[in-house]
């Protein structure tokens, strides 16, 4: 039996720090290709040099247990490696959504209180240009050394190479050279000290409260996932995963670690496209395409044709969706096994997730099992009374993949831990007799725009700082390509005027394009359940006035011209799981 085999085989419980698990798999595997994206490939053994060099610049920096380390950058090795150092020294890895506009990147520079952000300028964005629009402060910085009364716990901002390094910042080159003067036996000292139940990362996820929450994952909840996502995948070194999620997501963290985890190649687009995904897919024979959303599968597929495409190489398909799309996406690739999940940040992504030799049908009509050691409770919203096999009600869950609260949020974190530690997750799932379980909506006042999170508290709370908005409510409007997409409903001040346009602009390049409303309705009196608003009702009237007009897909938004786009959504960047 080979050392990996020893390390990744089934049967007894494992679990290892990130650290480690990079480490281990990189003395057993050396120069087998770890990382493929369009542009740089690396081995195990150069991206284990690579995070031990990045960790050794963080001591230098400074850096320790526990302090939080941002990475604001596009997809790519020096991604990946800064995730593994961070994890090596003890620290807490805060990758941040590049999509992120000023008031959200603020929030959580500020909230997550991170030490170091580490930063790449990408071909369609600057998240240099954003931070100076973010803190104007930093601008007049100087010396590389970030000592601002607005930013307590920010000490540096570095900057990957190919971009002109401003006065705030330093070139990772420089962040390297600092670490020439820690050793080896320093970081290996460090990194022995890691335990499996320390923070490995914060994943800020929306919730309905006004702000994206901190979801504290520890090194035990990511391995003790991961290595349940190489079981039920049956995962091996001969395995070449794709997937776009991209890599600031917790879904694209766990993809990349389980795949590391059984010592296979993990293939990645950098920036998805679909245009350009079939040859990805081709060569790199790709064995296992982790595409999660049919927002992003969908596109692939309908440029596949099989006269001029090979991929008789995929045997496996993970992708969630509605019964009938999930059907519709199965047959094209009618040889590979597609499964489906229900994920959550909370559970460190997937909660359950099926095994490959599940019927069909019950891959198209089912959420999987719990993944290993997950315990999982259906109840009554009302009483926390348990219900038998095929009734809906709030899903709770505990286990090893489960994170451990919200960071400095202890009020919110006990609202959501009962005493008995289960989590009470706001989502209304059912389970079958064999205790596969799925989703079915939410409680919770949120969305889902084409997989990604979107808290209805957070966007009405920008829409009334609008001087002509008195109040502002956001509800799901249905839609062909996201499945859903905000649509606000607006009463505005005595005496006030706004557009429909002009509120859709208000809110563009301030939030993530995919959270602005794609619909603004007007109105003069509201839905009332006693003292609050029927959302049920605003959700019937924006899907009935839809359904009425023939409009099945919301109008394209784009930030970067600060206009509403005549055109459908399809040429829009993607949204991906949270």
């Amino acid at each position: 039996m080979s050392e990996l085999q020893s390390l990744s085989g089934s049967g007894w419980v494992r679990a290892e720090t990130v650290g480690d698990l990079l480490d281990s798999r990189a003395e057993a595997l050396g120069s087998e290709p770890a990382l493929v994206f369009p542009e740089e490939r690396a081995t195990y053994q150069e991206l284990a040099a690579r995070a031990d060099a990045l960790a050794r610049s963080m001591l230098a920096m400074g850096v320790d247990r526990g302090d939080r380390v941002g990475i604001l950058m596009p997809a790519c090795t020096e991604l990946a490696a800064l995730l593994f150092a961070a994890a090596k020294i003890g620290a807490v890895a805060v990758p941040v959504n590049a999509r992120f506009k000023p008031v959200e990147l603020e929030h959580i520079v500020k909230h997550s209180g991170m030490k170091v952000l580490f930063t790449a300028e990408t071909p369609v964005n600057s998240p240099l240009e954003l931070l100076v629009r973010t803190f104007p402060e930093l601008a007049d910085v100087t010396g590389g050394a970030v000592e601002l009364p607005t930013l307590p716990e920010l000490r540096r901002v570095v900057v990957s190479e190919g971009a002109q390094v401003p006065g705030y910042a330093i070139g990772v080159a420089e962040a390297i050279e600092m670490g020439g003067a820690i050793s080896a036996e320093q970081v290996r000292a460090r990194q022995s000290s890691v335990r499996l139940r320390d923070t490995m990362m914060l994943v800020y996820t929306s919730g309905t409260t006004a702000a994206p929450k901190g979801a504290m994952l520890s090194h035990e909840a990511v391995s003790r996932l991961t290595t349940g996502i190489v079981e039920r995948l049956e995962l091996t070194r001969q395995d070449n995963v794709w997937t776009a999620i991209p890599l600031f997501h917790g879904g694209g963290i766990s993809f990349l670690i389980s795949t590391l985890s059984a010592g296979a190649t993990f293939v990645h687009p950098g920036l998805f496209d679909p245009a350009t995904t079939l040859p990805l897919l081709i060569d790199n024979r790709v064995t296992v395409a982790l595409a999660a959303f049919e927002t992003i599968w969908l596109p692939v597929l309908s440029r596949y044709n099989p006269q001029e495409h090979d991929l008789t190489s995929i045997r496996a398909v993970m992708v969630v969706g509605v019964e009938e799309r999930l059907r519709q996406m199965a047959e094209v690739l009618p040889w590979a096994t597609q499964v489906s999940c229900v994920a959550m940040t909370e559970s460190c992504a997937f909660l359950s997730l099926h095994r490959l030799d599940d019927p069909f049908e019950v891959r198209v009509t089912t959420g999987g099992h719990p993944m290993p050691g997950m315990e999982v409770r259906v109840v009554d919203p009302e009483t926390g009374e348990d219900l038998p096999p095929g009734a809906e009600g709030e899903l709770l869950f505990r286990g090893p993949n489960a994170f451990d609260g919200y960071f400095r949020d202890p009020e919110l974190t006990r609202e959501v831990f009962d005493e008995e530690g289960w989590f009470h997750s706001g989502d209304v799932v059912r389970r079958d007799e064999d205790g596969r379980i799925t989703f079915v909506s939410r409680l919770k006042d949120m969305l889902k725009v084409g997989g990604e999170n979107v808290s209805a508290a957070e966007v009405e709370g920008l829409l009334i700082t609008h001087p002509a908005v008195k109040l502002a409510q956001v509800v799901a409007a249905p839609d062909e390509y996201y499945v859903e997409v905000p649509a606000a409903f607006i009463e505005l001040k005595p005496g006030q005027e706004a557009t429909e346009e002009e509120l859709i602009h208000f809110c563009l390049g301030k939030i993530a394009t995919y959270r602005v409303p794609r619909y603004v309705r007007f109105v003069t009196e509201w839905p009332m359940s006693g003292t609050k608003i029927k959302k049920v009702d605003l959700r019937a009237r924006i899907a009935e006035e839809l359904k009425a007009k023939g409009i099945t897909r919301a109008p394209r938004l784009d930030s970067r011209a600060g206009m509403v786009a005549d055109t459908g959504g399809a040429g829009e960047p993607q949204p991906a799981a949270g």
